[in-house]
């Protein structure tokens, strides 16, 4: 499978690139934890760079992963890192969306609905997103983005109407905003428990990746997945900075090459497994498939109400991105 040989290229690589780098002259361990399944392509690509920074520095820098929310939730982590909690983790970018408007560019319905156009607004976005998690006690070390965002349902979908009333999966404030605007009423539900969710009725239906459904089996709840793009939201690391600053050259060295192969390789592995996890969603018995024009007409009018509301949220930062963002194409 090309997906599978990807993977093992992409671990190989990174450890031989990690092993020729040298490391500084002691030795402690980084936990690192994460909020998404050991399976799930970010906590793999996650793993991989850990192994990289471990090899590379001679073990003098030991990162151990925790992937399912096994050591922090998902909505615990940042801070857990920023406090010195834990030393480094991952975590949903958009997922801070309610401390700062700035974190939440990469879900803003269709304003940048392909790869490329999502790693244009990520560049654009990355200095401010910087110097903001700089006053937070935080470094940014890579971010890698999900596979486009489509729409989840236990039943067929032909326009917003249809939507009205069904509990819908929220994880951050724009699929709040979304439900809200569609008629749905938002669930906030741990990536870690959607399986659950589905199965008890908690949930009916989300917005996410083809990825987060084929590695949480919806099937066995879901019936219905609709091809929308809505967005490409990232998952980014992040290194607390007092950690950061007491960290030898040598190795800040190291931890960087990784984080640039870790990212190159995570964006790969997420246009790979586009194709890959829509193939799954069907053998799994989901009917799946691009919406109907009707349906995508209403939902690009809510995304330009969405738009309009998250620049006026983001203020001046907001407006930067998006005049650094539109001067890109």
């Amino acid at each position: 499978m090309r997906y599978s040989s990807l993977k093992t290229g992409l671990m190989v690589s990174l450890m031989v690139a990690g092993a020729s780098l040298a490391g500084s002259a002691y030795a402690e361990k980084w936990d690192m934890p994460m909020a998404y399944s050991a399976t799930n392509f970010h906590s793999e690509t996650g793993v991989q760079f850990a192994e990289c920074v471990t090899n590379g520095t001679s073990g003098d820098i030991e990162i151990v992963t925790h992937p399912s929310g096994s050591l922090f939730k998902g909505a615990d982590i940042k801070r857990a890192i920023q406090t010195g909690q834990t030393q480094i983790g991952e975590r949903l970018m958009s997922g801070h969306q309610n401390e700062n408007a700035v974190f939440g560019f990469d879900s803003v319905p269709f304003l940048a609905s392909s790869f490329d156009d999502s790693a244009r607004l990520f560049e654009a976005a990355k200095p401010t997103m910087e110097k903001l998690l700089d006053e937070q006690n935080l470094v940014m070390l890579y971010a890698v983005p999900w596979p486009p965002q489509g729409l989840y349902f236990n039943k067929e979908v032909n326009s917003v109407e249809d939507m009205e009333g069904l509990k819908f999966r929220s994880y951050n404030n724009a699929t709040a905003r979304l439900a809200e605007l569609t008629g749905m009423l938002p669930v906030t539900i741990e990536a870690a428990e959607i399986s659950q969710a589905f199965a008890t009725g908690v949930a009916e239906s989300m917005v996410s990746s083809g990825a987060t459904g084929y590695d949480r089996k919806v099937w066995e709840s879901l019936s219905h997945f609709y091809e929308v793009d809505a967005w490409l939201p990232y998952n980014y690391v992040m290194v607390n900075k007092d950690v950061w600053e007491d960290t030898s050259d040598a190795n800040k060295g190291v931890i960087q090459a990784c984080a640039q192969l870790a990212q190159y390789a995570g964006t790969w592995r997420a246009k790979e497994y586009t194709g890959f996890t829509m193939a799954g969603l069907t053998a799994g018995g989901m009917t799946v498939g691009p919406a109907g024009d009707a349906l995508v007409a209403e939902l690009k009018a809510i995304g330009d109400t969405m738009t309009s509301e998250w620049i006026e949220a983001a203020g001046d930062d907001g407006k930067a991105i998006m005049e650094a963002f539109n001067a890109s194409k």
